[in-house]
């Protein structure tokens, strides 16, 4: 809190992070609970004593972050209930692919749908549904398709599932940002061999639909899958590395080379949930950032939650992917640089070390959620990680640079994808060297909830520890600065 003549007001940050809170755990209770709609009123309340900023403020703004919460989930579970008349039942939609379609173990053509509406009804149903079926030798990204079969409720992020079903195009809606990811998809193809080129793009953009059973299976075993998991960590490393190469550049500079960076990545990599959330925190902490202020990374974090959280209130109810997200966000951008700011200098600026210590604190807080949601873990994947991940930035920029030389200088390709052939040999090599090793990979392991959230109490305590160190020592190094300042100054009154 900051004092201000004789009254205290709560800090700006405080109240964010309050309401922020306030509104996920409204969405939370939501799925459960139904209360009258209040936050209109709480909402007139608070403006009375916004400006005060006093704790009673504090206590309007949880109030209204609750009700609010608890309005956008009910309706949204509103929506979501007209799924209800139509599980176990053949029917026929028409949805618009989200993204181009590839096909399973069973030969079936699988994608995405959104923009759902049942045929014989009319009726759009709001939710995403996976598709799985036959009749179709494609489906792109942006085409509308008639789907029958029968819809079975899911799990996840995905209200429903269509197995078995036939498929019929009604429309093929091509576009031009379509198009050039396709063709960049071929640039790689055609520069790198198989797997290379089908993990290269797994690191760029996440893509992994196309990576070989053998291949994810090893990378799971030695705890690598998220370096090709569609969880936005790849645009976060991507910018922290921008902004260590940028180095001293002017701000500016630096904003229309972040800009230019993100807008480059969602073009190949698409608006997928997990994208948009990085994106949402990364433009978030560009912006401010330029401006000369700083957000505090804890706020930032539950701010994207928030904005993600009110667009689809189902991603705090189910969507696994969504507290992966968060979680390994917090270990890159709370945990990983309070460590780092008790090392040496030189380690401080060495660029390999951030990402080796970023990708480890995200792979520690994501660890208990995936032990008590899988049951699984590896026994390896720190010696992994450090082998690897430090290598993750460099190997996306040669396979971009490989997809680039495809796309627009055919026939010297081979000379140009040649460094990027060599890092992605060196990495699936070690994955799969090490996914060989006895017992390196666990499953079936029984992680309570209780265990889990133990655990995150316990990264807590340990954050709570090393934040209050990190302040005593900011505040000890400006105390010697200005014991020399100090000193310097009396010696120079001394000579005069």
């Amino acid at each position: 809190m900051a004092r201000q003549g004789n009254s205290r007001k709560i800090r700006r940050t405080t109240l964010v992070f309050s309401v922020c809170l306030a509104f996920l755990i409204g969405i939370g209770l939501a799925q459960r609970l139904r209360v009258p709609t209040l936050w209109p009123v709480l909402f007139i309340s608070l403006l009375l004593s916004l400006r005060r900023r006093s704790l009673w403020t504090l206590v309007w703004l949880v109030l209204f972050g609750l009700g609010a919460g608890l309005w956008r989930g009910s309706l949204y579970q509103a929506k979501l209930a007209q799924f209800d008349h139509y599980y176990n039942h053949k029917v026929t939609i028409t949805a618009v692919a989200s993204q181009d379609a590839a096909y399973n173990k069973y030969k079936q053509l699988t994608f995405d749908a959104k923009n759902i509406v049942v045929e014989d009804t009319g009726q759009r149903l709001t939710g995403k549904v996976s598709i799985a079926g036959f009749g179709l030798n494609a489906v792109f990204a942006g085409d509308e398709v008639k789907v029958a079969g029968t819809l079975k409720s899911s799990l996840g992020s995905y209200q429903g599932r269509m197995s078995y079903a036939q498929l019929t195009l009604v429309a093929h809606h091509n576009s031009l940002v379509s198009d050039l990811r396709r063709r960049f998809t071929s640039g790689v193809q055609s520069a790198l061999p198989e797997p290379l080129a089908s993990f290269g793009m797994g690191l760029l953009i996440g893509q992994r639909n196309t990576l070989p059973t053998e291949v994810s299976q090893a990378l799971l075993m030695v705890g690598l899958t998220h370096i090709i998991a569609v969880s936005g960590y790849n645009l976060t490393i991507l910018l922290r590395s921008a902004d260590k190469v940028a180095g001293k550049q002017s701000r500016r500079m630096k904003l229309l080379f972040s800009f230019g960076l993100v807008a480059v990545f969602l073009l190949f990599a698409g608006t997928s949930a997990s994208i948009v959330r990085a994106a949402i925190v990364s433009m978030l902490s560009i912006m401010t950032g330029y401006y000369g202020r700083r957000f505090k990374p804890l706020v930032l974090i539950l701010l994207a939650a928030a904005i993600t959280g009110y667009a689809n209130p189902y991603y705090v109810w189910s969507d696994t992917s969504w507290y992966l997200s968060f979680l390994a966000f917090y270990g890159v951008m709370i945990l990983a640089p309070m460590i780092q700011g008790h090392w040496r200098k030189k380690w401080r600026e060495s660029l390999v070390a951030s990402v080796a210590l970023e990708s480890i604190c995200a792979e520690l807080m994501t660890l208990p959620f995936i032990l008590h949601t899988f049951g699984q873990m590896s026994f390896i994947g720190l010696v992994a990680n450090v082998l690897v991940v430090a290598l993750v930035p460099l190997a996306m920029l040669l396979t971009l640079g490989a997809g680039l030389a495809g796309m627009f200088a055919a026939p010297i390709v081979g000379w140009l994808a040649w460094p990027a052939r060599i890092l992605l040999t060196y990495m699936l090599d070690i994955a799969t060297m090490l996914s060989r090793l006895p017992h390196v990979f666990a499953q079936n392991i029984g992680f309570t909830i209780w265990q889990m959230l133990a655990s995150y109490v316990l990264i807590g305590f340990v954050s709570v520890a090393l934040h209050r160190k990190t302040k005593r020592h900011k505040h000890a190094t400006i105390t010697d600065k200005e014991t020399k300042e100090l000193d310097v100054r009396s010696l120079q009154m001394v000579h005069n």
